[in-house]
């Protein structure tokens, strides 16, 4: 294909045909689908319309609600099926054959925290999108057709495993369109219907979905639904209100979902930066998936003396910054750990210690062999590691379940899956079974 074809894993074998659908959007209304209806599904309705999930930009949680949407058709269906058709940041992974490959990383996530035993990796990230290939593309060396034959493949394996599939974009509908694989396109290919989440809010959630739905209407994608996401608790009645009336009228579309914001999820863990600021632990290095609030983000300016209060009267889980040059402040940090150490108590503070010169390897030696507190080391100056850990905005992974589970457990009793089935075609086929069994 190209000198970039090692980037798209492609499987050769048999494939089963891909059968058209009849891409109709459900009205408005709330038809009501029994347990006991949904418990037999898998007999009834061996086809549904694969679901599709965009955002309409970044950072909108995308990911986090196609965890939500995983579990919540888990308990509903039998062998959900996730693809990401096309993925920009991979990870290296093993496949149950001992083949390396690799796929991405939130293919990683989904695979490994729902256990899709039942899925190979092979067939779960048909293209990736590395360094130079939008470039190759353009140059013509990577093909729209080649693109689409091997989403289509690797789409079919899966779709052949599975009683219903989830499919999860990258970024807001247009994405990809360079390439000619835009979320939109690449759903119209495997028959979905779309999913679009947005961030909480009226006119500027309404306009952003305005601008995602044109872009699916003209690739023939039908929209299931919407999911509103991190909506301000003290609005969240009114955005509900609001929103379900607006689709209502406007588009002819439910409102799947609506989630009221938990800032927690939102806090980043040790771990997360020390990716994001190239840093390595010293100490403490057991606590990496520790969260702490930017909130409560300390650069410490100050004396000993004053560090000391503000470390014995802030929330414990705190994080502070400062320079190398402190050695008072690294001493002074470890000793608060060491007093309460000896009372029993746990200090859950973290230091990150920005570097502007070595550090005293006398006092390296000292927390090597504490090797407790959390102390994580940065090349950065204090002024960028501030404004970097201000502007992060952490993502999920497949280390740190705890995040993982307390953000399913949030986000699915917010979503009416019900609906969303309703929406993939289980009603219509329902009915269409109840008429043939009369």
């Amino acid at each position: 294909m190209s000198t970039l074809s090692s980037a798209i894993l492609r499987v050769k074998g048999s494939v089963r045909q891909h059968c058209s659908r009849c891409q109709v959007i459900l009205g408005p209304r709330h038809y009501h689908v029994s347990r006991t209806s949904l418990e037999s599904m898998d007999e009834i309705s061996s086809d549904p319309s694969p679901i599709y999930v965009a955002a309409t930009r970044q950072h909108v949680g995308k990911t986090t609600v196609s965890l939500a949407l995983m579990s919540g058709l888990q308990k509903r269906v039998d062998r959900v099926g996730f693809i990401k058709p096309v993925g920009q940041k991979s990870l290296k992974v093993v496949d149950e054959n001992g083949l390396e490959m690799r796929v991405d990383k939130d293919v990683v996530l989904v695979k490994e925290h729902f256990k899709l035993d039942y899925i190979s990796y092979r067939y779960m990230s048909p293209v990736l999108i590395p360094p130079g290939y939008t470039r190759a593309f353009v140059d013509g060396n990577v093909t729209s057709t080649s693109q689409k034959d091997v989403i289509m493949e690797h789409f079919q394996e899966v779709n052949s495993r599975s009683s219903i599939v989830l499919a999860e974009g990258t970024g807001h509908c247009a994405v990809g369109s360079i390439i000619g694989a835009s979320n939109a396109e690449v759903a119209s290919w495997i028959g979905a219907k779309m999913v679009l989440v947005a961030n909480g809010g009226l006119g500027k959630a309404f306009d952003e979905l305005e601008l995602n739905r044109v872009i699916c209407e003209h690739f023939n994608v039908p929209i299931a639904g919407v999911i509103i996401n991190k909506v301000q608790n003290d609005k969240y009645d009114q955005t509900k209100h609001y929103l379900e009336k607006a689709l209502h009228d406007f588009w002819g579309v439910p409102l799947i979902g609506c989630i009221p914001d938990r800032p927690f999820l939102g806090c980043p863990a040790l771990v997360d930066l020390e990716r994001n600021l190239n840093g390595s632990f010293i100490s403490g290095q057991e606590h990496a998936l520790r969260h702490y609030a930017v909130s409560d983000l300390n650069l410490v300016a100050t004396s000993l003396t004053v560090f000391l209060e503000q470390l014995r009267s802030r929330p414990s889980r705190t994080l502070y910054v400062c320079h190398a040059s402190r050695n008072d402040i690294l001493l002074g940090f470890l000793g608060e750990h060491q007093r309460r150490k000896n009372r029993g108590e746990r200090l859950e503070a973290a230091l990150i210690v920005c570097e502007g010169h070595e550090l005293d390897p006398h006092l390296v030696d000292m927390l090597a062999l504490n090797n407790d507190p959390a102390i994580l080391v940065v090349p950065q100056p204090t002024s960028l590691v501030m404004e970097k850990i201000h502007s992060f905005t952490p993502k999920l992974h497949s280390g740190d379940s705890s995040r993982v589970t307390a953000t399913v457990n949030h986000y699915e009793p917010y979503i009416d899956f019900d609906l969303l089935l309703q929406q993939a075609g289980y009603q219509q086929r329902l009915e269409e079974h109840d008429i043939a069994a009369h």
